[in-house]
């Protein structure tokens, strides 16, 4: 019984593992929306991360949920990336078409056509 309640104080849980993991994907899932939100939320994981990193490391063989960490500074990273292409795309969108262009499907079909050659 005394062995059970030691490694139950050893193996505790990284204070923000799941909030890293939950705002990697979040990351991911909100890219789309200019790319903006999808940053926030990367970059507000990594911060996590790093604090939770720093406990680990101090004493790896105490924490039990180092995967769920490192999983969610993993998918942080490919929403930052996400975000990152999807707001560069949106801005070269806006620089070529225009605020009011980009309202007009068609009109995007056929400045694509025209930049394209056919």
């Amino acid at each position: 019984m005394e062995q059970s309640n030691f490694n139950e104080l050893t193996n505790q849980k990284l204070p923000n593992a799941t909030a890293v993991l939950i705002l990697g994907i979040l990351s991911i899932v909100t890219c789309c929306c200019y790319g903006i939100l999808g940053l926030i939320l990367g970059g507000i994981a990594l911060y996590l991360y790093k604090k939770d990193i720093v406990l680990y490391n101090a004493n790896p063989q105490s924490y039990s949920n180092y995967s769920n960490l490192n999983i969610g500074r993993i998918l942080a990273i490919v929403g930052i990336v996400l975000s990152v292409i999807y707001l560069l795309m949106t801005i070269w969108m806006v620089a070529t078409f225009g605020l009011e262009g980009m309202e007009d499907p068609q009109a995007i079909q056929e400045k694509m056509r025209e930049m394209m050659g056919q």
